[in-house]
């Protein structure tokens, strides 16, 4: 009996470590966001200010229909403005440096001045097929993954200049400190600033949204319907897995301070706020 309980505990103490963080879902919207593929959380210094930004495809992912835009969502999700920038065609990751909002869409990375909420400019590239997403430095350097030709695109003086190539299944970016984190398939890396690549752990599935908890862990999504927390040592741990109810989970924003995951669902035109624990 003592060699069963004690048994029964390993087993329980084993199951602790190895899963120990969690979501709890706080709230979701009504099926009313038009296919919300990425989530961006802007902080403004100033917490009645804060809001998030959802880029709409409204339409195919991958064609240039003119029927994507930008919709404006407040944190606890009660307040939706569907059509804050318009006219765009199937805008995908979503980044931000001095009142500017840098948009992947289709060929180009779209500019968008925020204080007016017009679009500045549109930069593109000749050989750029499926820009999916993008992430911007705290330096200001604007980084755009290419999915179809596995291609990372560095945006420099309103040029794309070709920063990474033969990455396989590129997709989630965040720069972090010196580093890119890339979402390369399955694969979990980091390039330094001489862009040497360094795998940070093999996930179950490929990688969408990247976002840095602050601790040198990451919570990652994968498109299909699964969040992963991967913490610094490459361990993988599943958050949330909604693939059966074909709920996607796409790219997602975080507010750090409150440790709140806002998560895209894509073709169930949602946005889902949940609580990481």
């Amino acid at each position: 009996m003592k060699k069963t309980l004690a048994s029964l505990l390993t087993i329980i103490a084993i199951s602790a470590q190895a899963q120990t963080h969690s979501l709890v879902k706080i709230w979701e919207t009504d099926s009313v966001v038009a296919v919300p593929e990425s989530v961006l959380y802007f902080d403004q210094k100033d917490s009645s200010r804060n809001i998030l930004l959802v880029s709409l495809i409204d339409g195919q992912p991958w064609e240039a229909d003119g029927k994507g835009g930008i919709g404006a969502l407040s944190p606890d999700g009660k307040f939706y403005d569907s059509t804050w920038i318009t006219g765009l065609h199937c805008p995908k990751g979503m980044g931000i440096y001095k009142n500017r909002l840098y948009v992947a869409d289709f060929n180009s990375v779209v500019v968008i001045d925020m204080k007016n909420a017009k679009v500045e400019k549109k930069i593109m590239h000749d050989s750029a097929r499926s820009f999916n997403d993008i992430t911007v430095s705290d330096k200001g350097e604007v980084y755009v993954s290419d999915s179809k030709t596995f291609k990372i695109w560095k945006l420099e003086n309103d040029r794309l200049t070709l920063y990474l190539e033969g990455m396989t299944g590129v997709n989630g970016l965040k720069a972090v400190g010196n580093e890119l984190i890339i979402g390369s398939g399955k694969s979990f890396l980091k390039a330094d600033a001489k862009k040497q690549i360094t795998k940070i752990a093999d996930l179950p599935q490929g990688a969408d949204g990247i976002e840095p908890v602050g601790n040198g862990d990451y919570i990652v999504t994968a498109w299909a319907g699964y969040i992963f927390y991967v913490q610094a040592n490459g361990k993988v741990e599943t958050l949330l897995d909604t693939h059966l109810e074909k709920r996607n989970t796409a790219d997602i924003g975080y507010d750090p301070v409150k440790k709140i995951v806002y998560v895209p669902t894509f073709f169930a035109k949602t946005v889902a706020a949940y609580q990481l624990k």
